[in-house]
């Protein structure tokens, strides 16, 4: 399995600072960059996000982790895709979720009908589009003639899905090309990648054994006490140890583990806010020896 490390912005990411950011990732070789969606944050939007950063560089792989698909049109979404990834092929890497993490979010990506079949008949549509030249579509929530975006790219997209129940490792073990998990145990990925595989034969589809991924918060200098209770608040049967590297050395141990549960994605973010200097030189130091 090829194991890459990527660079995750969080909600105090200055956009102000994505350009040098960028610049610096370019530099020093780094796989990849990830936005989040946090509409009501400084954090930049994921699309402005990539498209800024992959102009200015040319390896660097920009994704979404993640971006909401329920309550937007999935045409909409594949054309912005497929420009993106024409203008920088094999560089463009959409993770889609069901709702978004921002607290009072939910009502700006508005559905008819229960979200998660939305967004299983969105991902239809959105792949179809992806896929094929024109596109005639007739579900329960979509419908679209002669749909189509003009170039695409010549290797259709991955859509990799976050999630971590068992709704979500139906959704991605049927319609996902990958899985980018967050907040879960190495058991608990082990699981979930265990559930997805098992849904995908049931589906008559394979997921790629290097497509199973998770997000990890990195706090240096030990896991914050406000952090560590809210932890323990959500989920008070896991270890917030098990969940939040409170340093480099924790980090290499739950990567250890991770890799062992069957997954070899990983997008770090710090806790601290947004990627200081001090964070970006000891992730090239620590972590690029760790690819493959």
């Amino acid at each position: 399995m090829k194991i890459r490390f990527g660079i995750g912005t969080g909600s105090e990411t200055d956009p102000g600072s994505l350009p040098a950011l960028v610049d610096r990732l370019e530099e020093a070789g780094v796989d990849s960059l990830w936005f989040s969606e946090l509409v009501y944050s400084p954090a930049v939007d994921p699309v402005v996000g990539m498209a800024t950063a992959l102009a200015r560089t040319e390896r660097l792989k920009v994704g979404t982790s993640v971006a909401i698909l329920p309550g937007r049109h999935p045409v909409l979404v594949a054309k912005q895709l497929a420009s993106l990834a024409v203008l920088a092929p094999k560089r463009v890497l959409p993770v889609f979720g069901l709702r978004p993490a921002g607290a009072g979010e939910l009502d700006l990506f508005p559905v008819t009908g229960r979200r998660g079949d939305v967004f299983d008949e969105a991902l239809r549509l959105l792949r179809a589009v992806l896929r094929e030249d024109e596109v005639d579509f007739d579900g329960d929530h979509f419908s679209v003639r002669g749909a189509g975006v003009g170039m695409r790219p010549a290797r259709p997209l991955d859509i990799w899905l976050g999630g971590r129940a068992p709704g979500a490792f139906r959704r991605i073990g049927r319609y996902g090309d990958g899985w980018l998990g967050s907040f879960l145990t190495p058991d608990e990925a082990a699981a979930g990648v265990a559930a997805i595989n098992t849904e995908a034969a049931a589906a008559g589809r394979a997921i790629e054994d290097d497509h199973f991924g998770i997000t990890l918060l990195l706090a240096e200098g030990g896991v914050p006490a406000p952090l560590a209770a809210r932890i323990r608040h959500q989920r008070p049967e896991v270890d917030p140890a098990d969940l939040v590297a409170g340093g480099w050395p924790e980090l290499h141990r739950l990567i250890d583990r991770y890799i062992a549960a069957g997954l070899s994605k990983f997008v770090v973010v710090p806790t601290a806010g947004e990627p200081a200097d001090g964070f970006l030189d000891r992730f090239v130091t620590e972590l690029l020896p760790r690819q493959n």
